[in-house]
């Protein structure tokens, strides 16, 4: 693969391992489209909803058709949830001793949930999370913006991009691509 192709909207920002982004609960048409959509642009493996409300289901806000290109499950209850083997559930909430977003460090393999757009992430789901983040905000954002942000800050931070410079502007050349090495014998 070439630096050119690097970062590429196929393969936004490169990562290893995968992630998928869900709602628990949600219930408007356009917050579930607009998280969808997000997800597959930011190359969500899976995306998925806990309890949705019927109406959230018939949701018409996905102009990239997501469905067709990323698998999209829905769960009637929390215990209903099959993430695969090895896949951590992070929640997403503004809750005493969550982790602040900018200081956590994404699994390799992660499903990120979040509450719904009028309350919070029920204690059986909270219960689930092997973590619980927190975006650094005065008060709740909209569920598929705070979706968008935590995808971003994932790709930023496993993604393989150029260091930020120290003044302003931004970075013209891609780290070069790393070389592997031939297997150890041990």
């Amino acid at each position: 693969m070439r630096d050119a192709d690097f970062n590429t909207p196929s393969q936004p920002g490169k990562t290893r391992g995968y992630f998928a982004i869900g709602s628990e609960r949600i219930s408007k048409q356009l917050n579930l489209g607009n998280m969808v959509r997000s997800g597959h642009a930011f190359g969500a493996s899976f995306v998925f909803t806990v309890g949705a409300h019927y109406t959230a289901l018939e949701a018409r806000a996905d102009t990239s058709k997501t469905p067709f290109h990323v698998p999209l499950y829905h769960w009637k209850a929390p215990q209903d949830m099959a993430l695969p083997q090895g896949c951590r559930l992070v929640g997403v909430e503004l809750v005493e001793g969550a982790v602040e977003l900018p200081s956590f460090r994404h699994p390799l393999q992660a499903a990120y949930i979040l509450g719904p757009e009028r309350g919070e992430l029920s204690p059986e789901i909270l219960e689930r999370c092997d973590h619980i983040v927190k975006i650094p905000t005065a008060f709740c954002i909209n569920v598929a913006m705070a979706g968008a942000i935590v995808m971003y800050d994932r790709v930023r931070t496993l993604g393989r991009f150029a260091p930020r410079p120290v003044s302003e502007g931004g970075a013209v050349d891609l780290p070069d691509m790393h070389v592997f090495g031939g297997p150890k014998k041990r």
